[in-house]
């Protein structure tokens, strides 16, 4: 039966449980049920649930000053949390970068999107006002972030209300949208962004938006070497800004603080929320390289944007707050690890004949089931294979973050694990054995 209450739900034919507590890894449900959060809750939770340190923190801040407006004040957790995060930011952002906090992801996408505007005004380039994405991407659930998401299920609902800026080629290997294969294709979807820059889109672009490795929407799908270099080098000459969507792969997810630097490039805008505060609090943030930072502090000064709780002190106190805790328990080192013994539960997966891919990078992994493993053929929408495996994962007391869509918005099914740093080798062997009982419930039929 569905859930009855007066909360809206995401979904009104579910039944929901009511989750009492948090240990660690695990969720403890109101009747008493333990579940394994493999998924971190949409990847948001780095150091794992019930860490008194952090609600400690909050309490403290709050019996100080629980609120501030910032077009009257700045307050000391957001100054912090902010001079922190630009430390830990790739070169360019360390000597006059700045930090604009939000509450969430969608929140640092809008803002993102208002800033690369914005810098072309300063710089007297009305004409610029195009954020370029790519296809089967997702950057938030505001008008904004929808108008620059490239995933086609998520914007059809909304589409008469938001703009279309353009979208190039995805980058996805196991499903090359030029039937290509790396490295003889000689990084085709990285020069798909210099092709649709011509003419008219090149005056007119003012940036390009992308997710270093590509979390829900496509399932940890990483970037051959030298995609990223590319899309960067494409972006500085036709003079236009890279964002870099950190919201799921920052704060560690990866192993490095964010995943950009994987890679060496140095975007002008990055973009993080989730796991900023371990889901302790509603928290995101724009950073803002040092250059940005300069057109407006040499031009009009004022970034005519806002919003109310904006660095709110008790979220910021909860940044710092996690922040100290991964720095203490040396968490960030232990993401690699983690992320290579959960691949290696994984992998007699893929001997299943309807797994076609287990990828990933550090503690964000996906595994997608196909139809054909030899022609990686999907299976039809109508099937709802991620779904099914989700709730077979549930009856092993696993969740896991199922999503249909990563080859045309439509088909492609895949389930995300992104669980803790805090993960433990018996809690990585309990996730391969519920996934391997899943698949063989799911496709015994």
């Amino acid at each position: 039966m569905p859930t009855s209450s007066g909360l809206f739900p995401r979904h009104f034919k579910k039944t929901f449980p009511i989750a009492a507590r948090g240990e660690g890894c695990w969720i403890i449900a109101a009747d008493g049920r333990r579940f394994l959060d493999a998924s971190g809750q949409a990847a948001v939770v780095s150091i794992g649930h019930g860490v008194p340190e952090i609600g400690r923190a909050m309490a403290e801040q709050s019996s100080r000053i629980a609120f501030a407006h910032t077009s009257q004040f700045h307050t000391a957790p957001a100054e912090r949390l902010a001079k922190r995060l630009l430390a830990m930011a790739p070169p360019n952002f360390r000597n006059g970068g700045r930090v604009y906090f939000t509450s969430g992801g969608s929140e640092a996408t809008e803002t993102a999107i208002k800033l690369a505007r914005q810098f072309h005004l300063e710089n007297g380039q009305k004409e610029r006002y195009r954020v370029l994405s790519r296809r089967q991407s997702y950057h938030g659930s505001t008008l904004g972030a929808m108008s620059v998401s490239g995933n086609a299920a998520r914007r059809a609902s909304f589409e008469p209300l938001i703009a279309e800026w353009g979208h190039i080629a995805p980058c996805f290997c196991y499903h090359c949208p030029f039937d290509k294969t790396f490295p003889q294709c000689a990084l085709a979807c990285a020069d798909d962004l210099q092709v649709h820059l011509s003419g008219q889109e090149r005056e007119q672009a003012a940036a390009f938006i992308f997710e270093p490795v590509v979390g829900a929407t496509l399932g940890a799908a990483v970037p051959p070497e030298g995609y990223a270099q590319r899309i960067a080098e494409i972006c500085r000459k036709n003079g236009i800004l890279l964002i870099a969507d950190e919201v799921m792969t920052g704060m560690g997810r990866t192993a490095k603080p964010f995943a950009a630097q994987r890679w060496g490039i140095e975007p002008d805008l990055i973009l993080v929320g989730k796991g900023i505060a371990s889901g302790y609090a509603p928290l995101g943030a724009v950073l803002v390289s040092a250059r940005v930072v300069e057109a407006f502090e040499h031009g009009s000064g004022a970034f005519v944007h806002g919003f109310t709780y904006q660095a709110h002190p008790v979220s910021t106190a909860a940044g710092n707050a996690v922040l100290d805790y991964l720095e203490t328990h040396k968490l960030f080192d232990r993401v690699n690890a983690a992320g290579q013994e959960l691949h290696r539960a994984l992998s007699p997966l893929q001997s299943h004949p309807n797994v076609g891919d287990v990828r990933g990078l550090g503690l964000l992994l996906g595994v997608e089931f196909v139809k054909n493993k030899a022609t990686r053929e999907p299976f039809p929408k109508e099937q709802n294979i991620a779904e099914k495996i989700r709730e077979a994962c549930l009856e092993e007391g696993v969740l896991t973050y199922p999503t249909q869509g990563c080859i045309d918005g439509l088909r492609g099914d895949h389930i995300l694990l992104a669980p803790p740093f805090t993960i433990s080798s018996e809690e990585c062997a309990l996730i391969a054995r519920a996934l391997r009982s899943a698949a063989a419930k799911v496709f015994s039929t």
